[in-house]
């Protein structure tokens, strides 16, 4: 027996959750498929937890546009659906007078991106705000936040069921085969099944190369090879004596080791830049001694033996080491010809303060109103 509905998504992370309830809440019958046993067990609950400004990113590039739509989408769908948050403000310090110029030039390019709230901050006004901090002088993203990631999944999940939507854990998508009416799909795990949808989106994460090439019918000059990096985090034994995030200038493959909170006021550190070849989330308490040495770059005072193993995450990359970071890649029927069909590549950072923006440019894509 075949079921039948008007679009699946496949991963149950916070992009695809959020594709789900924008497709169900245009009334289109919903079902997402998510291989592991629960939601957001990948990427989506291994990151920092930011709501990013848009500050580094290209102009004109998807992750530019997506984040700084996103960011306002995000605030206001917390503030309605009473997800735990703070606008807490981050910092991007210049340790050195030789950095200088750079942070300057990140400034102009936040206003190119139609970033227009930031703060320069000269090293005594920093002193005054964080005394802790050691830095020549740095701007300050008022707008740049904090959230519970999870509450967040929970609540794009209730949202979605609300309207129609369902959920099915442990049900990886096995194969899929392009159709004159859209997409038949064979569906293992615990209860094998087969579906008929006429929209279908791929939104696997670290999976979605594969995902898409499981699709007979796609032609395989559109997948991609994806890059798995992974980003480990260490925790600082005690309490920070910081109330903002804290970055350092970006460095090329990531953000730099930078400071966040939680919204319990823990630190954490991360993430570093470390390509693997297989999904692996075991931290080595060895990799501490390279944060140390960043981290005492704009925190001096940070004690020996303070630093703790937390966890690891993995980025899936469209370009691989050594190369300038890519863009999201949404690809669209207009560029692969398959009629109800989008795949979403190299999601990664901002992706999680992109999500709602991300979702609302898929229905668009697809040419739902």
């Amino acid at each position: 027996m075949t079921d039948k509905v008007g679009a699946v998504v496949i991963g149950a992370g916070v992009v695809g959750l959020a594709c789900a309830r924008a497709l169900a809440r245009r009334g289109i019958e919903t079902v997402i498929l998510e291989a592991n046993a629960s939601i957001g067990m990948e990427t989506s609950s291994r990151n920092s937890e930011v709501i990013h400004a848009g500050l580094y990113y290209p102009a004109g590039s998807l992750k530019a546009r997506l984040c700084l739509a996103g960011n306002r989408l995000l605030y206001d769908f917390c503030e309605s659906h009473h997800i735990a948050h703070r606008r807490c403000g981050k910092l991007i310090v210049a340790t050195e007078a030789a950095q200088e110029e750079r942070l300057a030039a990140l400034k102009s390019q936040s206003a190119q991106n139609g970033v227009t709230d930031l703060q320069p901050l000269a090293a005594a006004q920093l002193a005054a705000l964080e005394p802790a901090l050691h830095a020549t002088s740095a701007l300050l993203s008022p707008s740049t936040g904090i959230i519970d990631g999870h509450g967040l999944m929970l609540a794009l999940l209730g949202d979605a069921e609300a309207h129609g939507a369902a959920l099915a854990l442990k049900s990886p998508l096995l194969r899929g085969e392009v159709r004159s009416s859209g997409f038949l799909l064979e569906v293992g795990g615990e209860a094998p099944m087969h579906v008929e949808a006429e929209i279908l989106v791929n939104s696997a994460g670290l999976h979605a190369a594969r995902v898409a090439a499981s699709l007979a019918g796609l032609d395989a000059h559109h997948v991609p090879r994806l890059g798995f990096a992974r980003g480990n985090y260490f925790s600082l034994a005690g309490r920070a004596p910081f109330t903002h995030l804290v970055y350092p200038l970006p460095e090329p493959g990531g953000l730099g080791v930078h400071l966040t909170l939680d919204l319990g006021g823990q630190a954490r550190f991360g993430p570093d830049v470390e390509w693997v070849d297989a999904i692996d989330y075991t931290v080595d308490p060895r990799r501490a001694d390279a944060f140390y040495a960043e981290v005492r770059k704009y925190w001096p005072a940070l004690p020996d033996g303070a630093l703790q193993p937390a966890y690891a995450g993995i980025r899936p990359k469209l370009a691989g080491p050594g190369a300038a970071a890519a863009d999201f890649l949404l690809q669209a029927p207009a560029t692969h010809g398959v009629p109800g069909l989008v795949n979403l590549f190299g999601i990664e950072s901002p992706g999680l303060t992109a999500c709602l923006a991300i979702a609302e440019l898929a229905c668009t894509e697809l040419g739902l109103p």
